[in-house]
This record gives structure tokens, sequence and C-alpha cells, in this order.
């Protein structure tokens, strides 16, 4: 094998008539020096796979990569990189689920990192577009599998991150489905009218009635609500995590917020605050003080999702079709708008980060505010 100037390495054609070339170099991590081959099938290619392969090293990457499967190096990374992460519990839930669901068992799964491609992440965003996935969850699933290749990257498991030369799914912003208030009257009042779900009717009603998110009126505690003053507190998001129900903090300063409460508003909590008396002098001993204001027959937080399902029960009883919690947010933003309270009055009450996303969603509303007031404008001027 002949030897090439200034510790290039060495290359030789083999027996087969492929061709070997050869070099050593210093790992950074061990101190201990390394030997890699590599093969062509020219002294060309062969030398050329080199210079790439000592550009890796020089460049702090692994001179060869990872014959681990995306579906293994994946496994471990939820059961490390992402439970160690600071991300809220509900998120590293959905990130697990995703990683286990498309990652791990879907058919890149069984690939080794050091055979995946680009293509092959724009194959799966494809077939995940075909199969009728949602544009936000084929989104967070290329999220997912970019943050798992950049741990194996930062692992020495592999050189480059493959997903991060395909450009993000883009999640189109849809306008938000919203009932009438005649729907919602219909709504809350099947919600009441069975006692399945009238123990989460209060909660419906809420919502409806401030645009408050399902976690948030869930995670509102009595020290939250002021009845003299008729205000109430957005300080936290109850939901399901790894650990079972938490409240976490907002996402965001302004998601972090105070409400003003209608006299109805305020009905619905002096209501559920005699119920709740109520339930804590039958429950006595097993009464659990957890102060917050939507709570099981023994004082407990209410499940999340047994609160979707009451509404979905609900809309069926009233005949309304496509309905979830948040359809009842999105109509009092609605309504709200629909009455002339300001833009940015809407995006403070939503806890919205910015009174461009309430005219984003709320589109058809805004036009509606406009419409008047060039008509009220027309008038005036008449």
């Amino acid at each position: 094998m002949a030897k090439r100037a200034n510790g290039e390495g060495s290359v030789a054609q083999r027996d087969n008539g492929r061709w070997e070339a050869r070099f050593s170099y210093v790992d950074r991590a061990t101190g201990a020096r390394k030997r890699v081959s590599v093969y062509g099938a020219t002294q060309r290619e062969a030398l050329a796979e080199m210079r790439v392969r000592r550009a890796r090293i020089e460049g702090g990457g692994p001179a060869r990569d990872s014959a681990a499967t995306l579906g293994d190096f994946t496994s471990l990374w939820v059961a490390t990189s992402l439970a160690a992460s600071s991300r809220k519990d509900s998120t590293k839930v959905v990130y697990g689920t995703l990683a286990r669901r498309f990652l791990q068992e879907g058919p890149l799964g069984l690939r080794s990192l050091k055979t995946l491609r680009a293509a092959d992440v724009e194959g799966l965003i494809l077939d995940m577009r075909k199969s009728g996935k949602s544009p936000s969850t084929v989104r967070q699933v290329y999220a997912v599998l970019r943050m798992v290749l950049d741990a194996a990257v930062r692992d020495g498991l592999l050189g480059v991150n493959v997903a991060a030369q395909v450009k993000r799914p883009s999640a189109e912003q849809r306008e938000a489905r919203f009932l009438s208030v005649d729907e919602v009257r219909q709504l809350i009042a099947a919600a009441y009218d069975t006692r399945q779900e009238a123990r989460y009717a209060p909660v419906i009603e809420l919502l409806a009635l401030t645009g408050l998110r399902r976690g948030e009126a869930l995670a509102l505690r009595w020290d939250d609500v002021d009845m003299n003053v008729r205000t109430l507190r957005v300080r936290g998001t109850l939901t399901r995590g790894g650990s079972g129900l938490v409240v976490t903090a907002p996402k965001t300063d302004r998601a972090r917020r105070s409400l003003a409460l209608s006299e109805r508003a305020v009905a619905v909590l002096t209501a559920q605050r005699e119920r709740q008396d109520l339930e804590r002098s039958t429950a006595r001993d097993l009464w659990i003080a957890s102060g917050f204001v939507f709570t099981t027959a023994t004082g407990r937080p209410l499940e999340p999702r047994n609160a979707l399902r009451a509404l979905v029960a609900a809309a069926k009883r009233a005949d309304i079709d496509e309905v979830g919690l948040h359809s009842l947010r999105h109509s009092a933003a609605t309504a709200m708008l629909a009455a002339g309270v300001p833009v940015r009055a809407v995006a403070d009450a939503l806890g919205h980060a910015s009174p461009k996303i309430t005219l984003d969603v709320y589109a058809h509303a805004t036009a509606d505010v406009q419409r008047a007031g060039m008509e009220a404008l027309g008038a005036a001027l008449a």
C-alpha cells in the first residue's frame, strides 16, 4: 500500500480490484489513535471518500455514522434527552407518542442512522400527508425527528442531520370553527340536561362566557376568583402528563392574565361554589382540599379528557356537528369582535401573543366589524 505525502494516509488496490484508502487520527474525547479504512471502485473514489471522512473528523463529527436503527435511537432519546428536557409534561407526552408512532414503529424505524437521507425525510412527510394526517401533526413529527437527529449528531453517531436539509412542513392557519349564539345556548342546555355531563356543564358554560382554554378553566382555584370586583386570574393550565394531572405555568406572559367577568359568569361560579360546598359536606373525611374551582365529588381536579367527552355528548344531543372545546373559545372571540370589542382587547382576553394572531384566526369576524364600521361611517356622512 503506497503512502501519501504530508500524513494524508495511504491507498492501494485490493485483490478484488477495489481501492482502499487508510488514515489514522487522534480521538479528541479519548486521546486514542484510531484508524479508518474507506473503499471505492477507483483510486479517485477511495481518495475522495477519505477526504470526506477526514473533513468530518476535523469538523468534530464521527468518522462513520452509526449502524444503530432510527427506532432504537429514538427510544433512547425519549428516555433520556426528552425526559431530561425542561419541556412541560404534557409536551413530553405528545412528543413521546409521536416518536413512538411515527419514528419507532414507522417505516423508517428499522433504517440505520447511517443510511438515512434527506429524501427519506421528505418521503415520510409525503406518506403522512397521503394518509390524511393533519398539517400540524406532520409538522410536529418533522420537529421531533429533527430533534432526535440533532441528538445523534451531538452524541457523535451522525455527522449531519439530514432532517435539517429538508424545509419544515407548513401548517396553514385555518379559520376557526365557531358556533352561533343560539347553538351555544343549546349546547349549554344539553350539558346541564343529564346527570352524567352535569358536572362538566359549568366548565362548558364558563368557557363559552370567557373564551378560556380548557386547561386554563380547569386549573382555576378559588384564590384566582374575586366575586366582588368580578375578575379572575389565569395563572396556569391543567394537563395530564406522565406523572398525572399537573398545573403548569402559562407558556407566555400574555397568557398569564386577568379577565373581567360578566354577571352571568359570576352567577355560574357562585352556583359552582354552592354545589361544591354541598359535596364537601357530603364527602366529609374523603374530601381533598385542593382549592380548585371545578372538582370531582371528593375535591380532586377534573380530568381534561372527560370535559371533552361531556361536550361531545352534549353536542350530539343538541344535534350540533364538529364541536370541540376550542369551538367555545372561538365562539366567544367571534361574539366579542362582532359586538365591536377592539381586536387588542379580544387578544388580551384570549391570551394571544399578539393581536395579529387574533386577526389571522378570526378574519371572518373582523371583516364583519369592518363592514359595520364602514356602514356607520357612511351613515354619519350622509
